[in-house]
């Protein structure tokens, strides 16, 4: 049965150089300009959409590969897009903005006195994107680099703490009576004394309590600790996994049972997979370009080689295409995660253009073999995750006017037609909205 569904954008390249390796880069919008990012985040509110989320990594990486990550963009170099939320928030009246954040660049109470205040001043439309990237950690801190584990566990004592400051104004502290010329109650104020494992900080905040609920959470991850950490804390989860029916109950019931066990309702997080599709006008242009993807050049194997080189930290480009990866270039530093995105199913002794090749290929949406089809047979695909009772999805892509267009132009009419996409909003902001069904 056709449900309404949530929509988000996920800028996955960060607050960088938007166009760049693209031809519509002649479009000439400059994208240190908030004008770029305003008109596009105006198009996803027309669109009904609920968030933009946006990626972020402090990071350039490790100092002997820097080159790797700028050379071609790829990995840098990126402005703060907590800085960027204001300028989208003033061009819209409902999108929720989501900057991504990491507990180790900023100390609990700084955060939350930052996140109160544009939570008020976007009309409580502001949403956070918690991450544990630990490569950043040298930035930060002259401590050592913390594990997996130990990382989410310090972004759980930071949230903690920020709610925490959030909620040390009692019910009844802010009074406002202007007979008594009393503002604040300073007796219904918590001193909020934090002594924990990473931090220590005095309350109260000195930022007002939120009339339409706290900022949203969001976090990524798929790992038991990352799943634990968003039952826990999250409003949605930005979900990587096989869009096929066993994939999504199976991640939905971890997410689930996750919320359970710290006392939430599943219907408390929203999951939201993340969906980067290629939209042509006909079937006979997807299957064209399926059919292209299945014998790639050696062009085609370098642009893949360098995006992962820049992922990874470790220059593929120089590597023999015809030998098998040797897993020992790789430094202690390399994400083994990314690693295994890499590789994939494939042997240790695959050659590298085999792999490459893997990446370079492209599937079809009707035989869910891939992302390539029409808007309609997009939306068939939509329409059948909802059926698996799943919640939304995020499109995955540079938050470009073309791009978004290219994407949104026939899918939003078709979706409509279909009651999955939203036609109107509620007020109370993202929260709101998200819960709205």
């Amino acid at each position: 049965m056709t449900r309404l569904q949530h929509f988000g954008w996920f800028l996955a390249r960060g607050f960088g150089p938007h166009g760049w390796g693209h031809p519509y880069l002649r479009w000439n919008h400059r994208w240190t300009s908030p004008d770029l990012y305003q008109d596009s985040a105006r198009t996803l509110e027309q669109a009904g959409f609920d968030l933009l989320i946006i990626e972020d990594a402090p990071s350039l990486g490790s100092a002997d590969t820097i080159d790797l990550r700028v050379r071609h963009a790829f990995g840098g170099p990126k402005h703060d897009p907590l800085l960027l939320a204001p300028y989208l928030f003033a061009a819209t009246r409902h999108l929720g903005v989501v900057p991504t954040v990491n507990p180790a660049a900023s100390l609990p109470y700084t955060a939350a006195r930052q996140f109160a205040t544009l939570q008020h001043l976007s009309g409580h439309r502001l949403g956070l994107n918690v991450v544990t990237d630990t490569g950043s950690a040298r930035h930060f801190s002259a401590a050592p680099q913390l594990g997996h584990d130990a990382a989410y566990d310090r972004a759980e004592e930071w949230l903690g703490g920020i709610r925490d400051l959030w909620r040390s104004w009692q019910p009844g502290a802010l009074v406002q009576d202007e007979q008594t010329g009393v503002y604040a109650d300073g007796t219904r104020m918590d001193a909020t004394r934090h002594r924990g494992e990473y931090f220590s900080f005095d309350g109260p905040l000195n930022a007002v309590p939120f009339t339409d609920g706290e900022p949203a959470i969001v976090s990524p991850g798929g790992s038991g600790r990352g799943l634990a950490f968003a039952g826990h804390n999250s409003d949605v989860q930005l979900a990587l996994a096989p869009l096929d029916e066993q994939s999504i109950r199976a991640y939905r019931g971890r997410i689930h049972a996750a919320a359970e066990a710290a006392g939430r309702r599943p219907a408390d997080v929203k999951i939201l997979f993340a969906v980067q599709p290629v939209l042509v006008s006909s079937p006979e242009e997807a299957d064209r370009l399926v059919a292209a993807s299945a014998h790639p050049d050696d062009e085609a194997l370098q642009a893949i080689a360098r995006k992962q080189s820049s992922d990874l930290e470790t220059d593929l480009t120089a590597l023999d295409l015809d030998r098998p990866l040797d897993r020992g270039i790789f430094g202690e530093h390399v994400s083994q995660g990314s690693i295994a995105r890499l590789v994939g199913k494939h042997d240790d002794d695959a050659p590298l253009r085999t792999l490459l090749a893997a990446h370079a290929r492209l599937g079809r949406l009707h035989d869910g073999s891939g992302f390539v089809g029409t808007a309609d047979e997009f939306a068939d695909r939509i329409e059948e995750l909802g059926e698996w009772g799943n919640d939304g999805v995020l499109l995955w892509g540079d938050l470009h006017p073309v791009t978004v267009h290219r994407v949104l132009d026939d899918l939003v009419p078709i979706l409509r037609r279909r009651d999955i996409l939203r036609e109107e909003y509620v007020d109370g902001g993202l929260r709101a909205n998200l819960q709205a069904f």
